[in-house]
């Protein structure tokens, strides 16, 4: 059996569909905190169960028979993620699932400045410690974030970041689609895998292109950090969320989102959709 927590998410919920393609929908579980939201894989023959990462009493019942386990990671900017995963892998343990996998990062990095980066970090050595087989997805920096990363650049010609480092920009579909494919393998990826496109552009590149796109002259203006906050919570973004996102910028500086991989190509069967194309 394999069983898929966040299925009502975006990101597990299109590597549900994918799985379909590839397996029975009787090999297959999703877990999710609102089972009414997940009634469109009921109606395909998916079992559905309820869990919840902050109600751990109720995970192993939600985990049994897994013979893989994939766990999404939290998505919420304020929660500590690492406790929610760990308890979500100690009730792994106690289901005894055979593997677990996990929805991770490139950036899987303690001292990131990144957020999320160092909760993947943390939640990577609590698989490692935990004796059971793991498998840590380590996707690229999803590429549908760059509406919002790159600013309303159409109406002002001008993308405005606090540093300009590669990110290997993936798309959350390609993702979805290669945790799928190593979902239904079933073996062959132990500890971390690296999943991203084969490119990791600069926003000096992506501006180039968009002045392609746009056919008028698209820059990038490289603002300090404190500019920067300031002029995002002047467009209204709380300021603890602009804090959070400069974050990224600061990781990018240092290049912890520059690394690619040729294996997300491999697990699809076709080159992954590149950054350009969400522009």
């Amino acid at each position: 059996m394999i069983v898929i927590t966040g299925a009502t998410g975006a990101l597990n919920g299109a590597t549900v569909d994918h799985l379909l393609t590839l397996v029975p929908a009787a090999q297959i579980a999703v877990v999710a905190r609102d089972v009414t939201k997940a009634q469109r894989f009921a109606d395909l023959g998916v079992e559905v169960r309820h869990g919840d990462y902050a109600d751990p009493a109720g995970l192993p019942a939600a985990f049994e028979g897994a013979d893989q386990l994939l766990l999404v990671s939290s998505s919420d900017p304020k929660a500590d993620a690492v406790a929610l995963h760990g308890a979500a892998i100690d009730a792994a343990v106690a289901a005894k699932a055979g593997r677990i996998l996990y929805t991770s990062h490139q950036n899987a990095l303690l001292d990131t400045a990144f957020k999320p980066g160092r909760d993947h970090g943390g939640t990577e050595q609590l698989l490692q410690r935990s004796g059971i087989a793991w498998t840590s997805l380590r996707n690229g920096f999803y590429a549908h974030s760059l509406a919002w990363m790159t600013g309303p650049w159409r109406e002002t010609g001008v993308i405005a970041v606090p540093g300009d480092g590669p990110v290997s920009w993936t798309a959350r579909d390609d993702s979805a689609q290669a945790a799928a494919v190593i979902l239904a393998a079933g073996t062959g990826f132990d500890g971390p895998v690296t999943i991203t496109a084969n490119a990791a552009p600069t926003f000096a590149e992506l501006a180039a292109t968009a002045s392609e796109l746009a056919g008028r002259s698209v820059v990038v203006e490289l603002l300090d950090d404190d500019a920067w906050l300031a002029a995002q919570v002047a467009r209204g973004t709380p300021e603890f969320m602009a804090r959070f996102l400069l974050g990224f910028y600061q990781a990018a500086r240092r290049g912890d989102f520059a690394g690619v991989d040729p294996l997300l190509a491999t697990l699809l069967g076709r080159e992954p959709q590149p950054a350009t194309s969400f522009l």
